[in-house]
């Protein structure tokens, strides 16, 4: 075997497994320290009353077609409660046009409306707690909020440019 040939395989390997280290710690900086919480939050404390939250609370969902429904891509809950769908009022949740009950755990979901989202405006998707009578009660069912203290919500557009899959 030629001794120069073995020299090669071994920068190799070793130019390989400074490859491999250096993307394992990449991966870690970027992955590791990204925080699971997705959702868009608002730190308004709408009341002072509301009980604090596991982080594995969540709501996701995709901008909207405009109409009287909104598809939740998933709703997480430690216990089960309500997704309520606001309105924008000057960048802060306003009326309440409508919301859908949720078992505990992972569960995707429509919610029909009282009245219609109209293109180009914003809303939120804001989890709520349930008193245990499993009726929606803004009084009673109040917002959760996570361990930082912040409501657990995501803001989301109606939007015609959304694609017809997704029409409400």
């Amino acid at each position: 075997m030629n001794p120069n040939q073995s020299g090669i395989k071994t920068w190799q390997w070793v130019v390989t497994v400074v490859v491999i280290i250096a993307l394992i710690i990449i991966g870690i900086m970027v992955f590791g320290n990204k925080k699971t919480d997705t959702s868009d939050t608002l730190g308004t404390d709408l009341s002072t009353n509301q009980s604090s939250t596991d982080t594995t609370n969540r709501v996701s969902l995709l901008d909207q077609y405009p109409g009287n429904v909104v598809y939740l891509t998933s709703v997480q809950l430690v216990a089960p409660g309500w997704v309520v769908i606001h309105e924008d009022n000057s960048g802060q949740p306003g009326d309440i046009i409508g919301s859908a009950y949720f078992d505990k755990g992972i569960n995707p979901g429509k919610i029909t409306l009282t009245k219609s989202m109209v293109d180009g405006r914003t809303y939120y998707a804001m989890l709520h707690s349930d008193d245990g009578d499993k009726k929606f009660n803004a009084t009673k069912d109040l917002p959760l909020k996570n361990t930082a203290g912040s409501i657990i919500m995501q803001i989301f557009h109606a939007s015609i440019s959304v694609s017809n899959e997704i029409k409400g």
